[in-house]
């Protein structure tokens, strides 16, 4: 088993409707910017342990499940029947976890005897590193620096593609309700493992089973079951305004580091060229102040794979 060189602290605030689960590590310092890390879709904050064990120097850090993911629950649920339990929720609007960012800055800088307005430091992975990039756009006083792991945002739309968009988003949701859309169970971490594995070449063992054990829960039948909430898989009624992402790319007054991995994401998920690397990077180009990074011999979870590469990474540019 992966042996952890920096525990996590842990803490529960009340955001908005949710019971927000939060992990925190090193030494408050209120003469210095927090830094926060989020996580991907289907991911919990147990994720940046490897990163913060590679860490070299001791700050403070503070990383949040996400709303319908890991320990976070909606207040009404603060005693759930089982780990599994997120509610009643059928499907969730990405503009939620912007105001849940806003709210957490809010919270991490009062519990440290900033001004709740006061400038951190961000860090977001996949989905996380979408809403790094639309917050920092959104509200460019509140983000010092800015670092996004492999979060390229999804393939521009047109307006004929809403008629369809909304059809599905409603036959999906029929889907969750006849438990369609369920996440599989494993009868032991070892199958949970072996799946994070799977979709994780790189991933050994031992960081593999370790991960397991905050990654998934034992659900009513005491199988072993992801801590994702199925109505995720739901797809969003909206569709993907690139007009309105680089209008918001234009206004991050923060510097920007993207990050990605040597393996071509993009390519492996988008087969038909419906969105490529060249693309995302015309993109970055809205930004003002932006640079890149490659991770090399890794792959979409390069925090996982090579985390030792990202602290550094992350340390030098936050430096």
């Amino acid at each position: 088993m992966y042996q952890v060189l920096r525990p996590a602290h842990h803490q529960a605030v009340t955001i908005r409707s949710q019971r927000y689960h939060l992990r925190q590590w090193g030494t408050p310092t209120p003469d210095r910017a927090p830094l926060l890390l989020v996580h991907g879709w289907m991911d919990v904050s147990a994720s940046w342990q490897f990163v913060l064990d590679a860490m070299a120097q001791d700050r403070f850090v503070v990383a949040p499940d996400w709303r319908g993911f890991g320990q976070t629950r909606p207040l009404h649920l603060t005693q759930a029947r089982h780990p599994t339990d997120y509610g009643e929720a059928d499907h969730y609007l990405f503009a939620d976890y912007l105001a849940d960012l806003d709210v957490l800055v809010d919270h991490v800088n009062t519990e440290l005897g900033r001004p709740a307005d006061a400038p951190i430091d961000l860090v977001g992975h996949s989905m996380g590193g979408n809403v790094a990039m639309m917050y920092g756009g959104i509200r460019p006083q509140r983000v010092r620096r800015l670092v996004n792991l492999e979060g390229f945002g999804m393939p521009a739309t047109r307006p004929a593609q809403a008629p369809g968009r909304y059809a599905k988003w409603m036959d999906e949701l029929k889907a969750l309700h006849r438990g369609d859309l369920a996440l599989k169970a494993y009868d032991d971490l070892h199958g949970v493992a072996q799946r994070l594995m799977k979709t994780n070449r790189r991933l050994p063992l031992a960081r593999a089973l370790w991960l397991a054990e905050h990654w998934a829960a034992r659900n009513a039948d005491g199988r072993w079951e992801v801590l994702g909430d199925p109505a995720h898989k739901v797809t969003s009624a909206l569709l993907y305004r690139l007009d309105e992402v680089l209008e918001v790319f234009a206004r991050i007054a923060a510097p920007v580091l993207a990050v990605e991995a040597s393996d071509d994401s993009l390519a492996q998920w988008f087969t038909r060229g419906e969105y490529t690397l060249a693309e995302y990077h015309e993109r970055l180009g809205y930004v003002p102040d932006c640079r890149t990074a490659v991770v090399a011999d890794a792959g979409h979870m390069l925090h996982h794979d090579q985390p030792a590469a990202v602290a550094r990474l992350i340390e030098d540019f936050l430096a």
